[in-house]
């Protein structure tokens, strides 16, 4: 049972929740908020094996509402859309993102079911994404998806916010996107130009030679270095998902970073490229329909969420003019003596 790791081993199921919140269900969602702990551990606790994990994220938008004037956490805002010369990456609504991850579907299904009873009538569900893992970690066009995200320490390393923002020191964000792939222009071009679009080998999943990979390709794309030379990471846990009946066929891309810039980085040299117009070559036959930004929040601040934060100061409570010797006034409050007052 865990809440709030984010760095987990690769899981065989994963649902993927993005909900919006009704206004006047703020109260309901901070109680829901403080009880997910105790909702993981009853649920996991049938099937201890099944390493149930659940992570909770929280948008830009409904933050003042849960929170009142909180501070933001320093990199939280909405997902900001972006249209290239040729694709989009939309920015879609969600103010809580549920990532659920286990060994098998029915705990994750099973905990979804609970949240969603506990916010019923009170939030709605505007996307559900139910993954699986596909063979040997690859996704749905037959390539391993995830070779280079960092894992355990290092991984904590790249996702955990520090010192640059005590206040929220533990958390994370998280940005999430659903791509939808054209399975039948993919599979009409040679695995060798499908290898050059990826910057991988596909059967053995090795890395094209910096000499034959192309400037397009998603590897290249995705791989920031800095002006001093330091490559910067991001946690990936994306998972395949299809539905045979509707012809779906997709990924659900999930990045962590204490730093989400970075995400946005890679997004902008995807979409818009770099340079403008060297867009990832992927997004040819991969089309991004959703596009979300939250918050994760450290595991102290999730089971004790605070109360809303007023920046109104408190209205003085008016003073009672005492009453006069003589107007027939009580006085009841007169007779409440304050500690250690000394009776007449």
């Amino acid at each position: 049972m865990v809440t709030q790791q984010v760095v987990a081993p690769p899981a065989r199921a994963g649902m993927f929740l993005v909900l919006t919140v009704d206004d006047g269900s703020e109260d309901v969602v901070r109680d829901l908020l403080g009880d997910l702990s105790d909702l993981v551990k009853a649920v996991s606790f049938r099937n201890t094996r099944d390493d149930l994990n659940l992570v909770v994220g929280i948008g830009a938008d409904v933050w003042g509402r849960l929170f009142g004037e909180l501070p933001r956490p320093r990199q939280l805002h909405p997902f900001e859309a972006l249209e290239g010369p040729r694709h989009v990456a939309p920015a879609t609504p969600g103010d809580l993102l549920l990532h659920l991850r286990a060994r098998s579907m029915d705990q994750c299904f099973e905990l979804a079911r609970q949240v969603a009873t506990r916010l019923e009538g009170h939030a709605v569900v505007v996307d559900e994404t139910h993954g699986f893992k596909y063979f040997d970690e690859r996704d749905l066009l037959g390539f391993v998806d995830g070779t280079a995200s960092p894992r355990g320490a290092d991984g904590d390393a790249v996702v955990l916010i520090g010192d640059e923002d005590p206040a929220y020191a533990g958390g994370s964000y998280v940005v999430v996107q659903k791509y939808l792939h054209d399975l039948a222009a993919w599979d009409a071009i040679s695995v060798e130009e499908q290898e050059r679009v990826i910057g991988r080998t596909k059967l053995d999943d090795i890395e094209l030679p910096d000499s034959v990979k192309p400037s397009n390709s998603h590897v290249v794309v995705n791989t920031i270095v800095d002006e001093e030379g330091v490559e910067h990471d991001i946690v990936r846990d994306n998972l395949p998902f299809g539905e045979i009946g509707a012809g779906e066929y997709g990924t659900y891309f999930i990045g962590y970073a204490a730093d989400v810039g970075i995400i946005e980085l890679m997004l902008r040299r995807m979409f818009i490229g770099e340079p403008p117009g060297n867009t990832d070559r992927i997004l040819d036959f991969s089309t991004a329909v959703t596009g979300s930004l939250f918050f994760v929040p450290s595991l102290a601040f999730l089971d004790d969420p605070p109360d809303p934060v007023d920046a109104t100061p408190a209205p003085t409570a008016p003073v009672s003019p005492a009453p006069s010797a003589g107007s027939g006034d009580l006085g009841i409050g007169s007779l409440r003596r304050s500690p250690g007052a000394t009776p007449s």
